[in-house]
């Protein structure tokens, strides 16, 4: 389980810096905004297609060996992104490649993870494994935007911004790297004799699928990247400041995941995901319509600090209400719909950006996610994981 977690860090890191770098090395090659939402779009989809494929052959496949081949693409498409400049290379590079402009929820490496981690853990204890997993996560993808402001500081020493990010790229190639070793630990996971990766719960799992379609597609519109490009634009703001930005947002999603886990001890996994999700939509809502960029990074950071309460609950969720040979295709069945109706938003994103919309993002971000919500609660309110059966 360790070898998952520090795997999980290494990834977070890189994708910490590159969803920062990404709108910036884009613009620097002279291309347009509403360019940089289509390259987010085509990442997030080409993200959906492999995680699907992920998902349905581990059914007959060892897991481990689907990692270390995700750990090859990681290290792929660093060193693609370093050597692109053309437009229509980079739009091949973002579908085939694991740079997620959207940080590191979103991954062919998600459910191969979590069918390792919730495999490992009592029932009882899968809420808090998981809350673990998304902290070390978070903290990673915290201090990763830290280093997004890299080019800053090799600036005097007469490294140009592009030159600094293909650095950067590098960097993320190295990453992939040593998280591909470290699922050298893992162990071999027993082929299951069933050729249907989904069976008994594919109602439930197709439901929810259906539900995170709508909370990704929202969420599709404030993705790191383009939410960097909204305060650069809107506010002038500074890479470096951009960095910092992110990385508080990062530390107070993060620490936000155990306390996750102990409100849905005591409350239960979906009140705790639609309770909390609702007042960060809120504070987004407002962050649209804030005079002063001091008030839109305050009532951001206090959207950090509750819009991912939602990230170990719902994995933990997921998990819980399905059979355990049906967990790898689960895992991938509600990420892919997540990805595929993420990736058309951030390039409608990028066309309201270039209209002169810009407020328009966060608002339909913030209002379909409560819609979603409240959909979430009317739908599965009494559909309970064994925990809280026996509670």
């Amino acid at each position: 389980m360790n070898n998952i977690f520090f795997a999980r860090a290494l990834r977070d890191f890189g994708d910490g810096f590159v969803a920062i770098l990404l709108p910036v090395y884009l613009t620097a090659l002279g291309l347009s905004a509403f360019d940089v939402g289509v390259i987010a779009t085509a990442a997030l989809l080409g993200s959906a297609l492999l995680t699907l494929g992920a998902g349905f052959l581990a059914v007959r496949y060892d897991v481990r060996a689907l990692l270390l081949a995700a750990s090859v693409l990681m290290i792929a498409s660093g060193l693609a992104y370093a050597a692109a400049n053309d437009y229509a290379v980079l739009l091949v590079v973002a579908f085939v490649g694991t740079i997620n402009p959207s940080g590191g929820s979103t991954s062919v490496f998600v459910p191969l993870e979590h069918t390792v981690l919730s495999g490992a853990v009592a029932p009882a204890r899968r809420t808090w494994a998981f809350a673990r997993y998304s902290l070390i996560g978070a903290l990673a993808g915290a201090a990763g935007a830290l280093v997004a402001a890299t080019p800053d500081w090799l600036a005097p020493l007469g490294i140009g911004t592009v030159g600094a990010i293909k650095i950067m790229f590098g960097f993320y190639a190295l990453l992939g790297l040593i998280g591909g070793f470290a699922y050298f630990g893992i162990a071999r996971r027993k082929r299951e004799e069933s050729t249907s990766a989904l069976g008994p719960s594919s109602g439930i799992v197709y439901k929810l699928a259906a539900l995170f379609a709508i909370d990704s597609f929202a969420g599709g519109f404030v993705v790191h990247s383009l939410l960097a490009l909204w305060l650069f634009q809107r506010f002038d703001l500074s890479l470096a400041a951009a960095g910092a930005f992110f990385f508080w947002s990062g530390v107070l999603s993060a620490f936000s995941f155990p306390v996750a886990a102990w409100i849905g001890s005591r409350i239960g996994l979906i009140n705790t995901m639609v309770y909390t999700h609702i007042p960060s939509s809120l504070c987004l809502i407002a962050a649209a319509f804030a005079p002063s960029v001091e008030w839109a990074l305050g009532l951001l950071l206090v959207r950090s600090a509750l819009s991912q309460m939602d990230v170990p609950t719902r994995s933990s969720y997921v998990m819980a209400v399905v059979t355990e040979a049906e967990r790898p295709a689960a895992a991938s069945v509600t990420a892919v719909p997540r990805s595929l109706a993420s990736a058309i938003s951030p390039a409608l994103a990028g066309a309201l950006f270039s209209a002169g919309y810009q407020a328009w993002p966060l608002l339909l971000c913030g209002g379909l996610k409560i819609l979603y919500d409240l959909l979430l609660l009317v739908a599965f309110r009494t559909i309970k994981p064994p925990e809280e059966q026996r509670a």
